[in-house]
């Protein structure tokens, strides 16, 4: 069935307090998402975020970001006063999240909150059937504060290497530390849990994205350093990145650590299997990040300062996504299969049978044909705009070439078009192509410029800020979204009483 939605991210809702939460702005914006006829609305990642404030960088694999978590649920349920809420500064400046502001403000009100909290049977039940992965992360978050935030490479040996007399005195010092964070992720998985249900109820389906890679300062890595290259000491061999390309002459340097897929393929794969389980729970379509590392990754030395001398490895390809399939049935996936390509990248695509993803914003060069641009699509695909990584469609056009403009505009035959309203006409190129599903940034349908951008690829500390202001989706803009997917075949036929 042809469908499409809207990609914003959770830290990009308005809401009263700093950052985007799942708050009543977000079943709001399910409501505006059903009135505008969608029937898909795509998240990222929702981890708990460090340096960079990254959804791709996150503590966890598992956990949720505590910033998510409601506090006017909590002061309905008795854990907070408005007062202390309003007490705190998150912030003033609605259209941008202050990250510094919200880490200061956020963990101190919620540990207000926490001392409050009595816990009962659904907290019991939420630790025990998490405790796979909650155990690990609540123990290594309460180390990681009570070392000053410091990465578990740096800490005493005993700890860095789990020796176990040394773990088992950590959780009695901090049984109190890792309750509050055990309590922060009860909170956020009770929250998501409401908002994905009115979300489906409503008729939208999420997508969520599983990053290929865990961040090196993690709990994922320190528990579990036999799934990565890592030398005896807990060093990284080797890290994750890009060759250098047209885009940058030094290529990107990531810096997550690789995984040893020898060791995973001896598992069956069982940590991958898991973690796409616990995925599905949260999401109804997952978008597997970086496709193109299962089939061949870019090793760096680890310490090397750009990613000039990495070299391709092979990755375990289509043996991974059988393994799961046997495990889990049919998954609902999307490939993330950007950038250079190569024949077998292509086939592992092909073979797993995953719509792969077509930008927009890459189709219009005007010196060669593209595989993006839509008379070349299949069906079984997923088309954007843009993703968070690219700039908003207006900001972009600022940006391009003039003969690429030129092309585009040809293309699209709209050249009478105002400047201001051509998001629109690529969201119907988007929504007119065969693909099964268009995705379209909301900066798009609001015709934003290059102010909304989310993030810029291989840039630190202006990244993840951007949001919605209160009342900027308008019901007019919401009616010319209902009819432009009506239009094109992405509405399903609506009920007669």
């Amino acid at each position: 069935m042809r469908t499409s939605g809207v990609l914003l991210p959770i830290t990009s809702l308005p809401s009263r307090y700093g950052i985007g939460s799942f708050s009543k702005e977000a079943f709001e914006f399910v409501d505006q998402l059903k009135k505008g006829g969608q029937k898909n609305w795509q998240i990222l990642p929702l981890g708990p975020t460090g340096y960079g404030d990254s959804p791709y960088q996150s503590f966890s694999t598992y956990a949720g970001n505590p910033y998510y978590i409601d506090l006017e649920a909590l002061i309905e349920e008795g854990l907070l006063t408005r007062e202390e809420c309003d007490s705190y500064d998150f912030g003033s400046n609605p259209q941008y999240v202050d990250y510094e502001k919200i880490y200061f403000s956020r963990f101190d009100i919620l540990r207000k909150a926490f001392y409050r909290f009595q816990p009962n049977e659904d907290f019991a039940a939420f630790v025990e059937e998490n405790s796979f992965w909650l155990e690990d992360y609540s123990l290594y978050m309460a180390i990681k504060n009570s070392c000053g935030g410091i990465s578990w490479s740096e800490w005493d040996e005993d700890l860095k290497h789990r020796n176990p007399d040394a773990l088992a005195r950590k959780r009695e010092e901090l049984a109190d530390e890792i309750q509050f964070f055990r309590f922060q992720q009860y909170e956020f998985r009770k929250q998501w849990k409401k908002l994905k249900t009115y979300a489906n109820e409503n008729g939208i389906r999420i997508i969520g994205d599983i990053p290929i890679y865990v961040a090196f300062d993690s709990a994922d890595t320190w528990a579990n350093p036999q799934l990565f290259q890592f030398d005896k000491e807990g060093t990284p061999i080797a890290v994750a990145g890009c060759p250098p390309d047209a885009f940058s002459a030094t290529g990107q340097l990531w810096g997550n650590p690789l995984y040893r897929w020898e060791y995973h393929k001896e598992t069956g794969y069982q940590w991958w299997i898991q973690r796409l389980r616990y995925c599905f729970t949260l999401y109804d379509v997952v978008r597997v990040d970086h496709f193109r590392g299962f089939d061949e990754y870019y090793a760096i030395p680890y310490g090397d300062k750009t990613a000039e001398f990495g070299k391709w490895e092979p990755g375990p390809g289509l043996e991974l996504f059988e393994a799961a399939k046997r495990e889990l049935g049919e998954m609902d996936i999307i490939a993330e299969d950007l950038g250079y390509l190569t024949e077998s990248v292509l086939q592992l695509v092909k073979d797993t049978g995953y719509p792969g993803m077509k930008i927009l914003q890459f189709a219009f060069d005007s010196r060669e044909e593209s595989d993006y641009l839509p008379h070349n699509y299949s069906s079984n695909c997923v088309v954007y705009t843009g993703t968070h990584d690219n700039d908003t469609v207006l900001g972009w056009l600022d940006e391009m070439a003039a003969e690429d403009l030129e092309f585009a505009k040809q293309y699209m035959n709209n050249a009478d078009t105002a400047k201001e309203d051509l998001p629109w006409d690529f969201i119907r190129l988007a929504l007119a192509s065969v693909a099964d599903k268009a995705i379209i940034p909301i900066q798009d349908y609001l015709c934003l410029g290059g102010e909304a951008r989310i993030n810029r690829p291989s840039t630190l500390g202006i990244n993840w800020k951007w949001r919605l202001l209160p009342g900027q989706i308008k019901d007019e803009m919401l009616e010319k979204m209902k009819e432009m997917t009506k239009l094109y075949g992405r509405l399903p036929a609506e009920k007669a009483e």
